[in-house]
């Protein structure tokens, strides 16, 4: 938990062992202290929880759900995006910097408050939130199409909102996010909707991609395509990526050892 930037409690972690956070800051375990740091760190550099934070930041990996739907939306293969940012909640907008700089170094957020100042800043870059701010992807989604746009990206961390969010658009892409520790029924369900899903720690979600993912991007903590249109947006987010590619043709999904998180829950 942050309050006033500054962090005043921290859990107990569910892994211990990350393969991004090795690669992006040479953690090799997770424990409390390292978590605290880690967030820490995150104020320093770009205003996390803060009024001063940044909100167009530089491309984080070649394959994440901000930078997916920022190809997305330079592309034109999306009209809006309804994404969360802590101190704003839900986002919507149709500004790719925007939603790249709001996601690209954001851990999943539970809850949050009201951070006027950060609050400002996503208006004044092309950013729509909810009165009053608050997480709900649903209503984010609604809003969207309200304003007028027809083919949303929306990112959804529990079935619930995947269900609603799906109830109110079928044409909207969905992206299963931050779902480490997830239930092999809800996992089920959630491969059902989604038409994109990151795998995270999630054991279920691993194994469910033998016979749901049609498109894989990453090894370490990848991301499948369970649908065309899942599938439209990897292969066009690839086209942006600037790292060396291999396309090939196997059976999914492809998990080093060694590359994983550790323990997969």
């Amino acid at each position: 938990m942050v309050e006033n930037g500054k962090v005043v409690e921290v859990g107990k972690p569910l892994l211990k062992y990350c393969p991004l956070w090795e690669k992006m800051r040479g953690l090799k375990e997770l424990n409390e202290r390292v978590v605290k740091a880690n967030v820490e760190f995150r104020i320093q550099d770009f205003g996390l929880c803060t009024a001063d934070r940044e909100v167009e930041l530089e491309v984080f990996v070649g394959f994440g759900a901000s930078e997916t739907f920022m190809t997305a939306l330079r592309r034109g293969l999306l009209d809006a995006t309804v994404t969360v940012c802590e101190g704003a909640g839900t986002v919507i907008t149709s500004n790719p910097a925007l939603v790249q700089g709001i996601g690209a170094r954001l851990s999943g957020v539970i809850e949050t408050t009201p951070v006027e100042g950060l609050i400002k800043r996503i208006k004044a870059n092309g950013g729509e939130i909810l009165e009053p701010p608050e997480i709900d992807q649903a209503a984010g989604l609604q809003m969207a199409l309200n304003l007028g746009s027809e083919r949303v990206g929306v990112t959804v961390s529990t079935l619930e909102a995947a269900k609603q969010c799906r109830a109110i658009s079928e044409q909207a892409v969905i992206f299963g996010v931050h779902l480490t520790g997830i239930s092999r029924e809800d996992a089920e369900e959630f491969c059902e909707i989604a038409d994109l899903i990151t795998a995270c720690a999630s054991q279920h979600i691993r194994e469910l991609a033998k016979e749901k993912a049609i498109l894989q991007a990453g090894t370490a903590i990848p991301i499948f395509a369970l649908t065309r249109a899942g599938k439209e947006l990897l292969l066009e987010r690839a086209k942006e990526v600037e790292a060396a590619l291999v396309l090939n043709t196997m059976r999914l999904p492809v998990l080093p050892e060694g590359k994983q998180p550790e323990p997969v829950v």
